[in-house]
């Protein structure tokens, strides 16, 4: 069959697929202002497309529409456009935000170029002039009228003497007025310079109280620092005990829970205890979400073996009986569980690094015993127990 925009022939089964990408004469929108035009037209229509993304050169930035380009070229601080001055001869090409500092620093250059014009356009204006029409320039006296023009002899030979006399005083108060202009100049530039001068200092001045903030404030750091690890070895010292036994009081209950059910605060560790005073080093870790085969359903609690100051004096592997007890606080019924090590196991053997692997009750505790008013938590709190057998020690 044949297609009825383009004209071609081509397969019945094939016109869909031929009318949505094949035609030539197929009816597009443009993707940027929506104008419906032919598919022959795109590369066309993309030339003059009000909405068309360009890019700055000067700058980088993408995606400017066309109709909006020529007001980015005119304000981007880094597109570059000849001096205001050129036209009477000044060279220079600037970055946009750096005019205002070029006609700063080239304000005597551009009044030197601007001189010549200046006395050029004066003795056009004085030879086109008749006498009578000069005008008053700022108080200098220069205006003639007509009728003393006529009363200095009457003839034009005298007005034209006349004339050029007044001429040349005008031109002479003309240059000294840019001379006026150019000391002024000079002053403003060397208070410019001083001005300049002064800023490298005070910039040098700021760079150094800079430095001096850096430097306290790396310092304070590592006195926060110190001061963190002065106050974890102040409260590890408050509760620590040395006779076996830890008492470890968690409050904030719910709260904690949470952070462990969202996943923040999986697990907590208790302060460190031992079994005496140069004996061993043990703390317990507690998941208030399960962990393992408890996750989501108990309480799990395990027992750490960390690493002391005076293991080298101790007997390895740790065997002690361990139990372990969350405290009913009505003093009833409290939920215990102990175990013996496993002397095979490395959770049990002299450490190399802060705390062995730990090793307890997976499913120590039913979150269901916390819940409602249960005897095990009150006040938002509850009290963990345990008890390491000191026998042959």
């Amino acid at each position: 069959m044949q297609c009825e925009a383009c004209q071609t022939l081509i397969l019945r089964t094939e016109k869909e697929r031929h009318d949505e990408r094949e035609c030539e004469a197929r009816t597009l929108n443009c993707k940027y202002c929506k104008v419906t035009f032919n598919f022959k037209d795109i590369k066309a229509h993309d030339e003059v497309c009000v909405k068309f993304p360009l890019q700055c050169k000067d700058c980088g930035k993408k995606k400017i529409p066309r109709e909006k380009f020529n007001d980015h070229s005119r304000s981007c601080a880094k597109s570059k456009s000849a001096c205001p001055f050129n036209e009477v001869g000044c060279k220079s090409v600037i970055e946009n935000g750096k005019i205002s500092d070029h006609e700063h620093s080239s304000t005597m250059e551009h009044l030197r170029l601007l001189l010549p014009m200046v006395l050029s356009l004066t003795k056009t204006s004085t030879d086109a002039s008749g006498p009578g029409e000069w005008q008053e320039d700022s108080g200098l006296g220069l205006y003639r009228a007509p009728e003393e023009g006529a009363a200095m002899g009457g003839g034009a030979g005298a007005a034209g003497s006349a004339q050029s006399v007044d001429l040349e005083k005008k031109v002479n108060a003309l240059e000294n007025i840019v001379c006026v202009l150019n000391r002024e100049v000079e002053r403003s530039s060397v208070t410019l310079e001083a001005f300049s001068h002064q800023h490298r200092l005070d910039q040098e001045k700021i760079e150094n109280l800079t430095n001096k903030v850096r430097q306290l404030e790396r310092t304070l750091t590592m006195r926060d620092l110190q001061l963190s690890e002065t106050e974890q070895m102040v409260q590890e010292l408050q509760f620590c005990t040395y006779d076996g036994i830890f008492v470890w009081k968690i409050s904030d209950f719910s709260r904690r829970r949470q952070e462990a059910v969202a996943g923040r605060s999986p697990a907590m560790f208790s302060p460190a205890f031992y079994s005496s005073k140069y004996g061993y080093k043990m703390c317990l870790r507690l998941y208030l979400n399960g962990d393992g085969t408890g996750r989501g359903t108990h309480l799990s609690l395990f027992f750490v073996v960390m690493q002391g100051k005076c293991d080298a004096l101790l007997k390895w592997p740790f065997s002690q009986k361990v139990t372990l007890m969350l405290l009913d606080q009505n003093n009833r019924e409290h939920i215990i569980d102990a175990f013996r090590p496993d002397v095979t196991s490395t959770s049990f053997q002299r450490p190399i690094s802060e705390m062995n692997i730990a090793s307890g009750c997976p499913l120590f505790c039913p979150l269901a015993k916390l819940a409602g008013k249960s005897p095990y938590l009150k006040d938002d709190t509850i009290f963990i127990k345990a008890i390491v057998d000191l026998t042959g020690l």
